[in-house]
């Protein structure tokens, strides 16, 4: 009874002081943007309080009592106290900290560390940093904002991209980076029906990407990260109920096309260089680069719903469909996606656990690259004629047995309008993460990564009997009928402890773990079974091709010391064994070790003018194992086609043919040494770093060829030499204005680097696409040059400044004219890359754009090479258009010597406006229940060049008609609620 009496007046006691206890809600906002500020701590002061703002930036505090200190608090942010009197509501406008840099998180592989703690060479963007526009994939959301990285992206939709860091670091295998998306290290390869390995990844679900660029960050990956590491961090699970909607309509078209002669302008030439053929001519007026290209749609929607579900579990849900139109007639992508991420923890957040599931369905109509077509088809012939009998079309065939002309161009619009090339991909991956923190030692921690992906593609490809550019007999068609399955799978599995402890004024973090993955892949495909030259009986023999198994079991083990917040010292080892090697080489080791020094703490303490000063130097080794899914250290045994098979009697069997051997390969090896400085200026108003670094790439994997009789084909891999690559790169991100309603972000970033073969078990090796036919590579790899230079003749001009056709030097003055008068002359690699991004905010609108700039390089110009001679107007069978570049060269014949003139290398340089867009936000939009962004922009602006090709930004330097890139018109609106 006692006991009840007191818990009695302990409640009257308590009564007056709850009877004026008070709640209090409201919003946080970002003090720049007006954009509200979602995970903010709201705590009282003293007491026992506290909660945080959802992801629209509100909040809601009850048990106030008047004179108590509310304090607002979030990373990268000026905290601020605000003293309760009874108010209901109130908005916080929250500003960033000078020092934000100090708070920026780094992922480094199996880890994260402060930036200000990095000691390698690593840059992370997050979603404020990204480039806005129609990024239809991943990697697009970096373009040009990274110092070192290039990302070349086709005109195709949904297509993906070259991307490159500090130049690659291989000759004849990979130079992609490694993707590791939550953990989960992907494969480079594009599977069958897809149009990129990374067309799967929805971008608006991608929370952070950080590139690590040298050895001593990019190590702890060991044999997959000589050409860099590229982690990609995905949105999470929040504690509070928020929704999240982005709609995006564009409207594209054709930015420029290759000049060539109009019908009118086509008629005088064929009237001059060929009046015997001025019959041939038509009455129509058609622009061939008109007819097969259209004016696009683009439609992007996304819902991301985010949440505690059952109370307990941080969860998160996004689904999208992204529907882009391409140039070409028929091209489309259409990509549906569905993303889950759970994130709890348990136990006082000693166990925490983290799953992410990806799906994604894409579906692709292909479209063949019919420009050489359009470029060389008569302009004063129709699109279609009512006559033809090949679908309506017109084509050159003879109407009395409808043979096909021999050596004509074919329609280019029937060869869009008539193939039916489509493909299928369905994708799943994602990963799940369990992390637990010893309760008798919480200085260590366990961690388990289970990850997988799996995809399953197919390919058709259909044309009729009436499709002229089907394959044909006779110059009949017989169509088309091609069918492709393919399957990969990805399985992880990653272990490890980390290990965390401070002792006095020495923090000590190690980490060591074990690595196991392991790729499948399985393809089908049956070829073209309506081909009437297969043997008697036979419709296709189907040809099966199934890989083994591709193996990576990785040691691996990191430290981090760092001694009075001063002196960074990381060392980095791992030990890799690959399936693709003979036993005696399967191992390859890769150390590393980098020393940072924050000359800020011993020198600037009390500056005015430096904030933050770093000197980092790095050194280390990695490998290169990535020579696609071959395994040509076994002996193996392909089984021919439907056409060569052996019968016994009437049954007829595939013969089963030794594939090559390659049982001598050890491990392409990458040592890179980089020096850097990270600083930062007046408060960190102006932060920035400047790395020197310098590669030597050794063993080079190099699939070339082998000497007769000493192999099973005339080619296989081998090790054949080396080359460096040294660099500089500059970024620097500066808050110039930053005031409560103002403020203007700007950031520069600049990089110069220069490639050379040093070594190479042969006098040079051709490379690149033949020009006019065989034996006509432009390009080759040449000891003491950069790779891929250009090979070609020096052309000889007369006193006009006209060339002179068939006129090269004699540069060995043997009085001979042939191939050992080619010289080395230029190269595609540009001497200076140029990235500038501007993010500027007034009130409650916002404007950004994003320029890049390559400086000094050098383009092949195929279609000139190839097609601009007076006598391609004469096809063989009929008559053909030529670029209108030949009124200024005069050159008449196509021949090996006039295509490989150098006259044909041009300055590509260039300066492109990417993306600009304006927006103003509706923060307070439904009565305070959402907040409405609207804007619009431009992508693919400008481009400012004197390249006279269609685009001056050409994979690999060499420009034989490429899908263009569209400039479109943007409209969108996020909504968040």
């Amino acid at each position: 009874m006692k006991t009840i009496y007191k818990k009695l007046l302990f409640l009257f006691l308590i009564l007056p002081f709850s009877a004026f206890a008070q709640t209090l809600s409201g919003v946080v906002l970002d003090a720049a943007s007006n954009q509200p500020l979602p995970g903010v701590n709201v705590i009282v002061k003293g007491a026992n309080k506290s909660t945080t703002t959802d992801f629209d930036g509100k909040f809601q505090l009850g048990g106030l009592n008047n004179g108590d200190l509310v304090q607002f608090s979030f990373i990268g942010y000026t905290a601020q106290e605000v003293k309760y009197s009874g108010q209901k509501s109130l908005s916080i406008s929250l500003v960033e900290e000078a020092n934000q840099l100090q708070e920026v998180v780094v992922q480094v592989g199996y880890g994260s560390v402060r930036k200000k703690d990095a000691t390698g060479s690593a840059t992370v963007i997050t979603t404020k940093d990204f480039n806005k526009g129609a990024n239809v994939t991943t990697e697009n959301l970096l373009q040009g904002r990274v110092a070192g990285v290039t990302v070349n992206t086709s005109g195709a939709p949904g297509s993906g991209s070259e991307i490159r860091i500090r130049g690659g670091s291989s000759l004849f295998a990979s130079n992609d980076p490694l993707i590791v998306i939550d953990g989960l290290p992907i494969e480079n390869a594009t599977t069958t029906g897809s149009t990129s390995f990374l067309a799967s990844l929805n971008p608006s679900t991608i929370e952070s990407m950080t590139v690590l660029k040298d050895a001593s960050a990019t190590a702890i990956y060991g044999s997959r990260a000589s050409n860099g590491v590229i982690l990609i961090t995905t949105k999470k699970g929040g504690k509070t109920l928020a929704v999240d909607y982005n709609f995006q309509y564009g409207s594209g078209r054709l930015v420029d096309k290759i000049d060539v002669f109009s019908a009118n302008e086509y008629r005088d030439i064929i009237q001059q260089w060929r009046p015997g053929d001025v019959s041939r001519l038509g009455t129509a007026n058609t622009n061939w680069q008109d007819e097969i290209y259209r004016r696009t749609d683009l439609v992007d929607q996304n819902l991301s719903v985010r949440g505690n579900l059952f109370g307990v579990i941080p969860s998160r849900l996004t689904i999208g469909n992204t529907y882009q139109e391409g140039l070409r007639l028929t091209n489309k992508f259409n990509r549906s996606t569905a993303g889950v991420a759970l994130n709890p923890s348990f136990l006082n957040d000693h166990l925490k656990f983290k799953l992410n599931a990806n799906y994604s369905n894409e579906k692709n109509r292909f479209a063949d690259g019919v420009e050489g077509a359009a470029l060389a088809f008569d302009p004063t012939q129709p699109v279609y004629d009512a006559n033809s009998v090949y679908g309506g079309f017109f084509e050159y065939y003879n109407p009395s047995n409808n043979e096909l002309t021999p050596q004509t161009p074919r329609n280019p619009v029937a060869q869009l309008m008539q193939t039916y090339d489509t493909g299928v991909s369905n994708r799943f991956f994602g990963n799940f993460e369990m992390d637990y923190k010893f309760h008798f030692l919480p200085e260590l921690r366990a961690v388990v990564n289970l990850g997988f992906d799996e995809t399953n593609g197919e390919r058709s490809r259909r044309a009729g009997l009436d499709v002229a550019s089907s394959g044909s007999n006779n110059n009949i068609p017989y169509g088309t009928n091609e069918y492709t399955e393919e399957y990969r799978k990805n399985k992880l599995l990653d272990f490890y402890f980390n290990y965390n402890k401070t002792f006095n004024e020495l923090v000590f973090d190690a980490t060591a773990g074990y690595s196991y993955q392991k790729w499948d892949t399985d393809k089908y495909s049956t070829g073209n079974v309506n081909d009437p030259n297969l043997p008697t009986g036979l419709t296709g023999f189907p040809t099966f091709r199934v890989p083994f198994d591709t193996v990576l079991i990785g040691f691996f083990g990191r430290t981090n010391f760092n001694y009075k917040d001063k002196y960074l010292l990381t060392l980095t080892y791992r030990r890799d064994g690959s399936s693709k090697f003979v036993t005696n080489t399967r191992w390859g080791n890769f150390p590393a070790a980098a020393f940072a020094w924050k000359v800020n703490q011993d020198f600037f303490k009390d500056s005015n003018l430096v904030s933050d000063l770093k000197l980092r130097l790095g050194w280390g080794v990695t490998g290169q194992q990535n020579i696609g899914n071959e395994n040509d250290y076994l002996q193996q045994y392909n089984i021919g086609s439907g056409s060569s098979q052996y019968y016994f009697g009437e049954v007829p069997y595939p013969i089963a043919v030794s594939a090559r051997l390659s049982d001598k390969l050890k491990w392409e090896e990458t040592t890179t040494y980089n020096a850097g400085i990270d600083f930062g200026l007046f408060n960190n108003r102006l932060t920035g770093a400047l790395d020197v670094f310098y590669k030597e790439s050794n063993d080079l994997l190099a699939d070339v060829e082998t000497a007769d009789g000493s192999n099973f084909s005339n080619r296989s891999w081998q090790n054949i030499g080396s080359f460096t690559t040294k660099g500089i790169e500059l970024s620097l991100n500066a808050e110039v204005i930053k005031r409560d309603n103002l403020s203007w972000n700007v950031n520069f970033n600049a990089t110069t680097y220069q490639r050379e073969i040093t070594k190479l078990n042969a006098a040079y090796i051709r490379t690149g696409d033949n020009v006019v036919g065989t034996g006509t590579q432009a390009q080759a790899h040449f000891v003491g040059y950069t790779p891929n230079s250009f090979l070609l003749y020096k052309q000889l001009y007369d006193n006009a400044g006209t060339p002179i056709e068939g006129a090269f030097a004699d540069l060995n003055g043997d009085n001979v004219i042939n191939s050992e008068d080619k010289y080395i002359y230029r190269n595609p690699d540009p001497k200076l890359i140029l990235g500038f991004a501007s993010n500027f905010n007034y009130g409650n609108f916002d404007f950004y754009f994003n320029l890049r700039a390559n400086l000094g390089n050098r383009v092949f110009n195929v279609v000139n090479a190839s097609k601009a001679q007076y006598n391609l107007l004469n096809t063989g069978g009929t008559i053909g258009n030529i670029p209108s570049s030949v009124l200024e060269t005069g050159i008449v014949n196509q021949n090996s010597n006039n295509a490989l003139s150098d006259m044909y290398v041009e300055n590509a340089s260039f300066l492109r406006m990417d993306n600009i867009t304006l927006g103003y936000t509706f923060p307070k939009w439904l009565d305070g229940k959402a907040s409405l962004r609207l804007y619009t922009g431009v992508q693919n602006a400008f481009v400012i060049t004197d390249y006279s090709g269609l685009d001056p930004e050409v994979t690999g330097g060499f420009d034989n008609t490429i899908y263009p890139r569209q400039r479109s018109f943007l409209f969108g609106a996020n909504v968040k609620f």
